[in-house]
């Protein structure tokens, strides 16, 4: 079908009519929702004898009130207190509470906590993380969790969302099939931590910065070593994750250490498998040892829905249902999500595999992170935020912070002869083809919400030039495709736009790939369109993971190749600004693109992370594989380009030991990275510029390679900077590297070691030697 340029003219009228019945189904909710405003805690107006209750104090510290509370529950009233959807108290002023909210990218509906059948019919939609990722952009990442926070906020005030959001996922991108990697922020422990705490404290952060208040509370999931969903017959709910100490503090524990320690985040969930033998979510080194031990958790432990019962009924882990709850709780688990606790854990007491102080201990964790939120502050409209409605959700500067979004991740990996941008006088008629080119549920992944409107990748073109659309394939599956249509309208058209790539049938959460490829016959559609194009086609693959489009990187008459994630609500606005160049791409690769010949031989089940030369193990990442790949981590081109020129680092840093150190008279490879030597830092200073003729945003890594001990990584990330130059402008980027925590590698038995000798330093191009010496 065609579809020819229209005007905003054009399009103002179904915009208005649309936002006529908007607000006339906000005055409608709204009024039904003053009528019967929703329950909270502690409302003395409704009922004065609770101003009485220590709970209801606000002018007591958390600890008396939740003290005070948990002594006036029955074990009954305690133990329903246990589960995600708590049963209320009513002779105490206490309502039913749903803890299972998710803000993954967005204010979702899944889990039941939050809603969009009431006042608030939608809320912004943001990019699928991984490509949010993409950014590089830390301010980006708290921006977002901050407009997030807002719109829960607001709809928690007219009873439409709850205060406890179970995200952000923190887990390592680890294999290019897992269903799941669409949610993270990719394989890399240090964007994965920075990540991280930039969207906890954008989702948890209070306006007056007290971190014994929160706004909403976060969670980072899926705690630990989890990445396995449902591959040949591997599943989640069974995968024992064996893992080294080495691999498990350098690569999957970072992330969560930093959620905790730096973000003070509220919540951490274990996850449904096993770590060498034992549930994560009945492990008391796992939880009480290093959450709440090591970490010092503020908030509580939730496990993944059914953690509780799987090791029980399907892990076999525990003989009754009794000792599942017994064993999750002894270990430190706060909350169950689901109802398995509440319905045995009175008969796990009445057994005496538990005591009632052990579910004094769970329920006191769950009321103390309620506290910090408010909740038994009274009515929410009173409160810091009660000011907050579903006037202050999908605001134009919250669409427009999601279109930027997609925007800054939105990676351009391919651009033969600087055939993008497009210019639209030059393009009379423009082809686009495929199946995700005029998709909407495709753009915003799993653990979404009702977005508050879509552009499509086809309407965000035709709103610049004329177009003509070919579907190409039914669907993404294409078992089936019209390539004779294809190629006829290519053969027509001044460019081409081929949309392509996977949705939620082919990657999502309890269904990994079990290949790279594109799905069915994508590559054949692709390969015959652009044959028979006359002027340049553009590649755009919409997907979580990575894809081995080798045979697109290598087809001269495919002149650009552009990854968009699942872009989120404004994906299409995004994919056009760029294509026309309104806007100039920066994003980076967070995930290493492998050719499928990588994953041919090599198990999703093995977790190791480095390579094994007498097996023929090839590593995982771009910190241990060396082999071959498609794209690799950080990889990403602008339209224009950017000179480094290194102004400051040292050449030697001398830690200085005291002359009673066993390394001054031994040979050492390492020194232990704790001591009077930490707290060292130096400073690295670089000059960037934009050399080309646009502006344009260029993300700065700095990588180090250190020496060859412990098995240390071939490279790996310290440290990243976002910076937005005009033509031919210079900025000076500084990185204060901590050489304690910076420079050191971990050990095999897990500790963490300064490696001496020579460490070399890479910034874009250049190399820089830095040796360390006792």
């Amino acid at each position: 079908m065609s579809y020819p340029r229209q005007t905003r003219g054009n399009r103002a009228l179904p915009s208005v009519s649309t936002l006529l019945l908007s607000i006339l189904f906000f005055i409608s909710k709204s009024s039904n929702a003053q009528s019967s405003s929703p329950e909270f805690a502690c409302d003395v107006t409704r009922n004065p004898s609770l101003a009485g209750y220590r709970f209801c104090n606000t002018g007591l510290n958390a600890e008396a009130r939740v003290t005070d509370l948990v002594g006036r529950l029955t074990l009954e009233e305690k133990i329903g207190f246990l589960v995600s959807k708590a049963t209320g108290v009513s002779r105490l002023g206490i309502p039913d509470y749903n803890w299972w909210s998710e803000a993954l990218h967005g204010v979702s509906d899944v889990g039941g906590g939050s809603s969009f059948t009431g006042p608030v019919p939608s809320a912004t939609s943001f990019p699928q993380v991984i490509l949010t990722a993409a950014s590089f952009n830390v301010s980006l990442f708290q921006a977002i969790g901050k407009v997030v926070s807002t719109e829960a906020r607001a709809m928690y005030n007219v009873g439409a969302a709850g205060l406890t959001f179970w995200s952000p996922n923190v887990n390592i991108f680890r294999d290019p099939r897992w269903g799941r990697g669409q949610e993270t922020p990719g394989e890399d422990p240090t964007l994965t931590s920075k990540y991280a705490v930039a969207y906890v404290r954008g989702l948890q952060g209070t306006d007056g910065g007290d971190p014994n208040r929160l706004k909403v509370a976060a969670c980072c999931k899926h705690y630990t070593a989890y990445d396995v969903d449902n591959w040949k017959g591997v599943h989640r709910y069974t995968f024992n994750s064996v893992v080294n100490q080495q691999d498990m503090d350098d690569t999957f524990q970072p992330p969560f250490r930093s959620c905790v320690v730096d973000g003070n985040v509220a919540s951490v969930m274990c996850s449904y498998n096993q770590v060498n033998g034992k549930p994560t979510c009945a492990d008391p080194d796992l939880l009480s040892g290093v959450i709440r031990g090591q970490w010092k958790l503020n908030g509580y432990i939730v496990s993944d829905c059914d953690s509780v019962e799987v090791m029980y009924a399907s892990q076999h882990y525990a003989k009754t249902p009794e000792e599942a709850v017994a064993k999750s709780m002894l270990a430190g688990l706060d909350l169950n999500c689901d109802h398995f606790t509440g319905q045995h854990a009175m008969d796990a007491v009445k057994a005496g595999l538990v005591k009632e102080s052990d579910v004094d201990t769970a329920i006191s964790n769950n009321f103390a992170t309620l506290m910090r939120l408010g909740f038994f502050n009274g009515d929410p409209k009173k409160q810091p935020y009660g000011n907050l409605g579903p006037q202050d959700v999908c605001t134009a500067e919250n669409q427009e912070l999601a279109r930027e979004a997609a925007r800054q991740g939105i990676v351009l990996l391919k651009n033969s002869n600087s055939s993008l941008p497009f210019s639209p006088s030059a393009i009379k008629k423009l082809a686009v083809i495929g199946p995700n080119a005029n998709v909407t549920d495709t753009m915003i992944g799993n653990y979404h919400g009702v977005p508050c409107k879509y552009t499509t990748p086809l309407q965000g073109l035709v709103d610049t030039v004329s177009a003509t659309y070919q579907l190409g394939c039914p669907n993404v599956v294409c078992t089936e495709a019209d390539i004779d249509s294809a190629t006829s309208l290519a053969a027509s058209a001044d460019a081409v736009v081929l949309v392509m790539g996977t949705d939620l049938s082919i990657e999502r959460e309890d269904h990994d790939r079990v290949d790279l490829f594109l799905p069915g016959k994508q590559q054949q559609l692709v390969t015959e369109v652009a044959k028979a194009a006359k002027g340049p086609v553009v590649l755009i693959i919409m997907s979580g993971g990575g894809l081995d489009v080798t045979f697109a990187k290598n087809n001269e008459k495919i002149t650009s190749i552009m990854w968009v994630g699942f872009p989120g609500q404004a994906g299409g606005l995004a994919i056009a600004d760029i294509i026309f160049g309104r806007h100039n791409p920066s994003g980076k690769l967070p995930m290493t693109w492998y050719p499928q010949s990588y994953v041919e031989n090599l198990p999703m089940s093995n977790m190791n992370m480095r390579p094994d030369n007498s097996t023929g193990y090839p590593g995982r990442t771009y910190r241990f594989y060396s082999g071959e790949t498609v794209y690799n981590f950080g990889d990403g081109i602008s339209y224009t380009h950017f000179n480094h020129r290194l102004i400051k680092a040292p050449r030697l840093v001398s830690l200085g030991l005291d002359a009673s150190h066993p390394c001054r008279s031994l040979k050492c490879q390492s020194v232990d990275a704790i001591g009077p030597h930490c707290g060292k830092t130096v400073e690295v200073q670089l000059r960037v510029r934009n050399a080309g003729n646009r502006e344009g945003s260029h993300t700065v890594f700095l990588f180090m390679t250190p020496p060859a001990v412990h098995r240390s990584p071939i490279k790996h990330l310290l440290a990243f900077e976002k910076v937005h130059l005009r033509k031919k402008e210079k900025a000076v980027v500084r990185f204060k590297v901590d050489v304690c925590k910076d420079l050191s590698v971990v050990d095999e038995t897990g500790k963490r070691k300064i490696a001496l000798g020579k460490h070399v330093l890479h910034i874009g191009s250049l190399k820089y030697y830095l040796n360390i010496k006792i």
